[in-house]
């Protein structure tokens, strides 16, 4: 039988030091928060001054050169992406806790989120609302005509055409379909049937 060699391993392990443990840092308070953005926005200024193209690198062409007042701003929508994602923790705090609607909720922010950050990376706006909470619908214009064998125009409903000068509503599209604007009057009812909550006597069948 073969016999097994032993190994033996020799280790120097006198120069070996402790990791030093790193002091866990104050939480700062709102005015030292507040002193740290103004002195962040300082050097940002700074440095945009020597580089106009500072904070734009990683922003799509069709994206640099927006006014700042525009309605979907880059900077407007980081904004709307920080309120949004204290929106979905609180939501994903209300689904761990079996509040009822709020597993729709949470998509629903998460949904918004992945559109904001599509737009910053290609420039196109997916969604259709805008706004810090979603609060403002998007309007489609329609920039190329589509027409229908005999010339007709093809429109949607809720689209804004040129050669209309306004939006394509429902009440138009109903007027060339034929179809009535009027409403259906609801049927009113006269009164409340009272029920009759007085006790009921019960009668013995003779026989």
């Amino acid at each position: 039988m073969s016999r097994r060699k032993k190994i033996t391993v020799e280790t120097d392990n006198s120069n070996w030091q402790a990791p030093k443990i790193r002091k866990k840092r104050k939480p700062m308070t709102e005015d030292q928060r507040a002193a740290a953005a103004v002195r962040l926005e300082k050097v940002r200024e700074k440095r945009k001054e020597k580089n106009p193209d500072y904070g734009q690198s990683s922003l799509p062409l069709v994206l640099r050169d927006l006014p700042e007042e525009h309605p979907i701003h880059p900077k407007k929508v980081k904004e709307w992406i920080k309120t949004q994602k204290d929106l979905m923790s609180s939501a994903r705090s209300s689904v761990r806790q079996k509040i009822k609607g709020a597993a729709a909720q949470l998509a629903i922010h998460e949904g918004y989120i992945k559109h904001m950050l599509k737009y910053l990376r290609d420039g196109d706006w997916v969604d259709n609302f805008y706004g810090e909470h979603q609060q403002n619908k998007i309007r489609h214009r329609c920039v190329a005509m589509a027409y229908y064998d005999d010339g007709t125009p093809k429109r949607s409903v809720g689209v804004y055409y040129p050669d209309m000068g306004c939006e394509y509503t429902q009440e138009m599209f109903n007027e060339e379909e034929g179809i009535s604007n009027v409403k259906p009057k609801k049927r009113k009812r006269k009164g409340k049937r009272q029920r009759n909550t007085g006790s009921v006597a019960k009668v013995k069948k003779k026989g």
